[in-house]
C-alpha cells in the first residue's frame, strides 16, 4: 500500500496527500486483480469500494473513470460531443475532428501526456486517453488526424467491474464553450464551439440536437436548466428552424429516428404489448409513425445499429432492453412519464389516423377469425397423361372432389370398370406407368376405387389454401404445417411449453405470448424459430398446454386436427 501510494503521487503530483491518502486508504480493503486486454496485454487493476480505481500497464498507473469523476482535474480535459462516446466506448480513439475547441483554446499537453475526454455540457470525464500528439502539433494539422490513443472509457469492460453508475453531472467550468452563451448564439448546431465548421465533418452527428439524444451522459436535469436558464437560445429557436434545412443528411437521418421512436411510443406501444421484440418495435411501430415521403435508413443515421440507438435511448431511461434468449434482443420496459415522451408532440395528420390505426389493432386482438384451409393439388410431370385427356397440364391446381371426378370419367370413358366387379379398375398402360412403382407393374392388373384414388392424389403435387376473414384467398406450396407444442426441459428440471407456427394462421405470436402471461401468470418469449426463416416461436415457463388447448380450440375456433401436441398436457390428479 505504501508503495502505491508513493507510485500514486508520483504519477499524479496535483494530488494532495491528504487526496493520495483517501484514494489509497490504509484501513479499507483494497483487492488487485489480473487481467488481460484484447491484445493480450497484463493489466493490473486495484478495487476500493468495489469499483475499479487505477490500471497498470506496463508499469504505468492509469485512473479509472471512477477516480476521474471525484478527482475530475486531475487530467487536463477535452472535449468531445456525446454521440461520440459509443464510438469511444466500441474501441475507436479521438480524433482531432471530434474534440471540440473552446474560446479560451485547448490544454496545453506535450505528446504522450495522459489526458481525459469530458462530454460537452458535463465536467465528469468519460475516458482515458494518451495524446499522439502536442497541442502545438494538434493545431499546425489542422485539427486533423488521430488526437489521442483511449485506453479505458465509461461503458467499457473495466468500469462494468464496478457499480457501473452513470457520470456525475458537473457544471462546466466559466471557460467552456458549452457555458459561453454568446458563442452558441447565431451559430448552426452542427459548427457551435468551433471556429471552423469544416474540422467537424468526420465525426457523426455533431448537431447539438443530437446531444439530446444522449442526455444521460449530458445529465438530463442540467439540460433542461440549462435551456430554462438561456434567454439567448429561446430566442434563437426561429432562427434554429430556419437552419434545419442545412443540416446533413445525417442528422436529418437522426431527427427522424428520434421522433418516430417518441411517436410510436407515445401512440402505439401499450404497457400489455411488453416484452416487445426490438425488431418488430422498429417494423410494425416506429417505421408506421414514419411522415409521408420519408423512410427510416439506420444505415443513413449516425448510429449504424438500430441497437445502438436503443442504447442512447436506454441511456436516459427512458425504456430499458434486455436479451431474454441469445441473440434476440426486446423492450421490457418503458418509461411513459418521462418527460421527452410526455413533451411529444404528435406532427399534424397522424392523430387521427393513429387513433383509427389503434382501433383497427385492438378489434384484431379482440374478434380472431380462424382461416378457412382447403388443401389443393397440381399435376405433376408424371400425372400429365393421366390429366390432359380432361384439358390439363403441368402445374393446374385442382380439388379433391375435381381429382375424383377425372379419375372416374377417365376410366369410364375408357372402359376400365371390371365388367365383373365394378368396384375395381382395370390398370392400362398410362395408369400403371402413373400410380404403380416398377416392382408392381407385372403384378398389379386391378386397382380398388378408393385405393385409385388415394395413389393419384399421393402423386400429385401437394398444395392448400387458406383464405383469412375479408382478404382474398392465398395458394401456398406444400400441406400447411400444424401449430406445433411440445414441452422442453431447462435447468434445474425446469419445463417450459414451446409453440411454433402461430404466423400460418393468422395469429400474432407476441399477441398470444401476452394473453398467455396474463393468463396463467408466467414468463413468456419469443424467439427466431430454428430452421424456419421470418418466424418465432413462444416460449412460456411451465407446462401450459391445457390453457394452450382451450384457447386455441375454443376462443380461437381452431380445428384440432391443425394442431399437434395437445396430447402432452400434464395429466390431471383425481379430487380425493
Amino acid at each position: 500500500r505504501r508503495k502505491l501510494r508513493s507510485d500514486v503521487a508520483a504519477a499524479f503530483p496535483s494530488l494532495s496527500a491528504e487526496q493520495v491518502a483517501e484514494l489509497v486508504p490504509n484501513k479499507e480493503e483494497l483487492n488487485v486483480i489480473k487481467i488481460h486486454s484484447h491484445k493480450g496485454e497484463a493489466i493490473t487493476v486495484y478495487m476500493n469500494h468495489r469499483n475499479p480505481i487505477l490500471f497498470e500497464v506496463e508499469k504505468v498507473l492509469y485512473p479509472t473513470v471512477y477516480t476521474l469523476w471525484v478527482y475530475p482535474d486531475l487530467l487536463p480535459a477535452f472535449a468531445t460531443w456525446p454521440p461520440v462516446l459509443q464510438k469511444l466506448a466500441g474501441g475507436a480513439d479521438l480524433m482531432l475532428p471530434g474534440v471540440v475547441v473552446p474560446p479560451s483554446g485547448l490544454p496545453r499537453v506535450l505528446r504522450g501526456a495522459l489526458c481525459a475526454v469530458i462530454l460537452l455540457g458535463n465536467r465528469a470525464p468519460v475516458a482515458v486517453g494518451v495524446a499522439t500528439m502536442s497541442t502545438e502539433e494538434m493545431l499546425a494539422a489542422g485539427m486533423k488526424g488521430k488526437g489521442f490513443a483511449v485506453l479505458h472509457t465509461h461503458l467499457d469492460h473495466l468500469w462494468e467491474y464496478g457499480d457501473k453508475s452513470s457520470p456525475p453531472t458537473l457544471a462546466p467550468l466559466v471557460t467552456d464553450c458549452a457555458g459561453d452563451e454568446e458563442e452558441l448564439q447565431g451559430k448552426e448546431p452542427g459548427s457551435s464551439c468551433s471556429p471552423e465548421p469544416e474540422q467537424h465533418e468526420d465525426i457523426k452527428a455533431l448537431s447539438l440536437k443530437d446531444t439530446d439524444t444522449c442526455a444521460e451522459v449530458l445529465g438530463k436535469e442540467e439540460l433542461h436548466e440549462s435551456r430554462a436558464a438561456d434567454p439567448a437560445e429561446d430566442a434563437s429557436t426561429q432562427d434554429q428552424q430556419e437552419a434545419e434545412d442545412s443540416r446533413t443528411p445525417q442528422e436529418q437521418m437522426d431527427a427522424l429516428f428520434n421522433q418516430c421512436f417518441f411517436h410510436a411510443l407515445k401512440c402505439r406501444v401499450k404497457k400489455s404489448d411488453l416484452p416487445l421484440l426490438t425488431s418488430t418495435f422498429l417494423g410494425s411501430h416506429m417505421v408506421s409513425c414514419c411522415p409521408a415521403g420519408k423512410q427510416l435508413d439506420i444505415k443513413k443515421s449516425s448510429y449504424k445499429k438500430f441497437s445502438k440507438f436503443l442504447q442512447c435511448m436506454q441511456h436516459q431511461r427512458i425504456l430499458q432492453v434486455k436479451e431474454l434468449s441469445k441473440g434476440v434482443e426486446s423492450i421490457v420496459d418503458v418509461d411513459w412519464k418521462h418527460p421527452d415522451i410526455k413533451a411529444f408532440a404528435v406532427p399534424e395528420g397522424f392523430s387521427s389516423a393513429s387513433a383509427a390505426q389503434d382501433s383497427k389493432s385492438e378489434d384484431r386482438e379482440q374478434v380472431y377469425h380462424a382461416p378457412e384451409i382447403i388443401p389443393l393439388y397440381g399435376v405433376s410431370t408424371k400425372m400429365i397423361p393421366l390429366f390432359q385427356e380432361s384439358g390439363y397440364r403441368k402445374g393446374s391446381i385442382l380439388s379433391s372432389s375435381e381429382v375424383r371426378n377425372i379419375i372416374i370419367n377417365y376410366a369410364k370413358s375408357n372402359e376400365l370398370v371390371d365388367e365383373t366387379n365394378k368396384n375395381f379398375v382395370k390398370v392400362n398402360a398410362i395408369l400403371c406407368d402413373c400410380l404403380l412403382d416398377k416392382s408392381e407393374q407385372d403384378e398389379i392388373s386391378h386397382l380398388k376405387w378408393d385405393e385409385l384414388l388415394s395413389r393419384c392424389l399421393e402423386r400429385l403435387q401437394p398444395l392448400h389454401q387458406v383464405t383469412f376473414s375479408g382478404q382474398e384467398p392465398v395458394v401456398r406450396k406444400g400441406n400447411i404445417e400444424p401449430i406445433d407444442i411440445s414441452i422442453a426441459q431447462r435447468s434445474s428440471n425446469k419445463k417450459v411449453t414451446i409453440i411454433k407456427n402461430l404466423e400460418l394462421y393468422g395469429l400474432d405470436p407476441q399477441c398470444v405470448a401476452n394473453t398467455l402471461q396474463q393468463k396463467v401468470q408466467a414468463s413468456a418469449t419469443i424467439s427466431p424459430a430454428p430452421g424456419a426463416k421470418d418466424r418465432v416461436q413462444v416460449q412460456i415457463q411451465g407446462n401450459q398446454i391445457h390453457h394452450l388447448a382451450k384457447m386455441l380450440l375454443e376462443e380461437y375456433q381452431l380445428p384440432r386436427k391443425y394442431i399437434q401436441g395437445l396430447e402432452k398436457a400434464p395429466k390431471l390428479g383425481r379430487k380425493k
